[in-house]
């Protein structure tokens, strides 16, 4: 049996969850003395951890390059899997015991599983007025999108890096993209507005694409945020010098539009929301830009992230995890499981998984684990 302690992914000890419970009390009880005991998700610097990431698998139908390498990925066991009312449960506990008020469902590729809207009515029933999301790649949200908003999804974000067919089958690898766009359609359609796409700009493939992007998101009532690529490639491959800024995007958009800022208050949002006009002064949407690298944002974040497997990762970019799939399979009770919560939120470094916010400093080093593995 192996345990890192801080990192307990402990795949090879899902026979074990009593064991792996314990290992893990110990370590948080050790490290975390000082969290509190009741009330929200606090961590060390003040943050309040609001908005719930949990990713339902690490599989992806998808090899994006800056996420997936194109071949020798190794999938976590179903067993691995938080069931449909492991995940309620640990939503019941958010929700109920830690001020958490929205939550987000991701992957890997969250349509890959067939319980989405099983699990996604589970959440909707117990709780009613929670805001329920998913970010996808849209891969057969055609089929689905109706069956998603009946179940009780509110809103969803698909991720649309070009709308070019020949630059989208270099850049994910595969010829899929009028599926996409079929799916935009019917997501719109089925009420899940607004319907928000996340493009990620790569120098030399898709940097010359933005305005046809906001051209695009802007004739069918969408919102388009840019996201910079981050160090978060299963190929290791991110460099900055070949990352496109936000700098950049907001060129090359003003090259085609007006940008104002967005007056709304952005609070713990990840994007700088702008209001696009056109050259005369008509308001015609909203864009929003991403810059987790070079205008980091961390002060303010609200996340707290659970993996496919039942980890809580407190920072996008840490390099620890702490188990509370062990802990639900141990027989826990709701209060242990929250206070194992509080404790892994409470050690939630200050930024970029360091002390310092930098992706591209020279301390910076990336995680093993793939933002496909992740969740995002």
């Amino acid at each position: 049996m192996s345990v890192r302690l801080g990192t307990p992914r402990l795949r090879e000890q899902a026979s074990l969850p009593e064991q792996a419970a314990r290992t893990v009390s110990a370590e948080l009880a050790r490290r975390a003395g000082a969290a509190p005991e009741s009330g929200p998700l606090r961590d060390s610097f003040g943050r309040s951890g609001e908005d719930l990431r949990i990713s339902l698998t690490d599989k992806c139908n998808l090899r994006c390059t800056y996420c997936m390498p194109a071949e020798g990925m190794q999938w976590m066991p179903q067993s691995a899997l938080l069931s449909p009312e492991e995940i309620v449960r640990l939503v019941t506990i958010g929700v109920r015991d830690l001020g958490v008020r929205e939550l987000r469902l991701t992957g890997g590729e969250p349509l890959i599983r067939r319980d989405l809207e099983d699990i996604i009515g589970l959440v909707h029933a117990r709780h009613p007025a929670l805001p329920v999301s998913i970010t996808t790649n849209g891969i057969g949200l055609a089929e689905r999108a109706a069956g998603l908003a009946a179940a009780g999804l509110r809103r969803i974000n698909v991720s649309l890096d070009t709308i070019d067919a020949e630059t989208y089958r270099q850049l994910a690898r595969r010829d899929r993209l009028q599926q996409v766009l079929d799916g935009i359609s019917a997501a719109v359609a089925a009420g899940l507005t607004p319907v928000k796409i996340n493009a990620v700009l790569m120098r030399g493939v898709n940097d010359g694409q933005a305005g046809d992007l906001l051209d695009f998101a802007l004739a069918h009532d969408l919102e388009l945020r840019f996201i910079e690529q981050m160090p978060l490639d299963g190929d290791h491959g991110w460099t900055r010098e070949a990352m496109v800024t936000a700098a950049e995007v907001r060129a090359a958009l003003a090259a085609r539009y007006r940008l104002e800022p967005d007056e709304e208050p952005r609070g713990g949002a990840p994007a700088e929301r702008f209001v696009v006009r056109a050259p005369d002064g008509e308001r015609l949407g909203r864009v929003g830009i991403i810059a987790s690298v070079t205008e980091p944002f961390c002060g303010a974040c609200t996340r707290t992230r659970i993996t496919a497997e039942g980890t809580i990762r407190s920072c996008l970019f840490s390099h620890e995890e702490f188990d509370l799939r062990s802990l639900l399979r141990a027989g826990r009770t709701d209060a242990e499981i929250g206070r194992a919560w509080r404790q892994a939120m409470w050690l939630k470094p200050r930024a970029h998984g360091m002390d310092h916010a930098g992706l591209d400093s020279e301390d910076y080093v990336q995680p093993e684990r793939s933002m496909s593995e992740i969740g995002g």
